[in-house]
């Protein structure tokens, strides 16, 4: 199977599951009552993570990893359920909303081999051919 230059089905189904995520996550904040400043200001910060590749690809991918899996939300989501506390619950609802922007733009997990190489293709100018 040769690789076409447009998106393929697989890759179109996860960046429209990350399209779902986004959607359901941010709406979820909005049953948490906290402001939509706290929302705007902490959109960002799993990408904080890009700091790790300053030792290197390897350690950069693992940390990058674990704030862009939808494990950590997904644990917070229960923590938040199980105390009933808004607060963990809108923490969680915006890093899944933050993995599913990024997913639904086609950023992936990383790969050790570079930031470049994420398990749903190559990103950058390099894998547009340009």
């Amino acid at each position: 199977m040769t690789a076409h230059a447009g998106v393929d089905a697989p890759r179109l189904i996860l960046r429209l599951e990350g399209l779902a995520l986004f959607i359901l996550a941010t709406t979820a904040f909005t049953y948490t009552d906290l402001s939509w400043w706290f929302y705007a200001v902490l959109f960002l910060a799993p990408d904080l993570s890009f700091v790790a590749y300053t030792a290197g690809p390897r350690p950069g991918a693992a940390v990058y990893n674990a704030f862009h899996s939808t494990l950590g939300p997904a644990a917070l989501t229960g923590l938040g359920l199980s105390l009933d506390h808004s607060m963990l619950l809108g923490l969680a609802a915006i890093w899944a909303a933050h993995i599913g922007f990024d997913r639904m733009l086609g950023y992936g997990l990383k790969y050790a081999s570079g930031f470049n190489d994420t398990h749903l293709g190559r990103i950058g100018l390099k894998s547009a051919g340009v």
